[in-house]
């Protein structure tokens, strides 16, 4: 994102900075690059408590694998064998999966 000059800075009562305003494309162009971060609360369940990015994101989004799986349309056995299988998941499983947790499919490639 290259350096806009049309920034404004919103004060506070007390004349401390509260809040920045941007152009709308440098937005879209910050929020583009940022797509597919993961939040260090996902991260650290995948490191630390050793979770698929799949359980990690939907119990991050308090989310139950039953509700996952109506999004989706199939079982919650049929998604629960997705989310705890172990292995790789094909590509249009992760592309589903993503859009039924409103993540990207690269926030699953961890």
């Amino acid at each position: 994102m290259k350096k806009s000059q049309n920034i404004q800075i919103i004060n506070d009562a007390e004349g401390r900075p509260a809040f920045v305003v941007i152009p709308y494309a440098d937005y879209l162009a910050k929020r583009e690059q940022d797509n597919d971060l993961v939040p260090h609360e996902v991260a650290r369940r995948m490191l630390v408590d050793d979770l698929s990015p799949v359980r990690a994101w939907r119990e991050h989004l308090d989310l139950t694998q039953k509700e996952v799986a109506a999004r989706m349309g199939i079982s919650q056995p049929a998604y629960n064998e997705m989310e705890n299988g172990g292995g790789k998941l094909r590509k249009a499983t992760r592309e589903k999966i993503a859009a039924a947790l409103g993540i990207t499919p690269g926030q699953l490639d961890v």
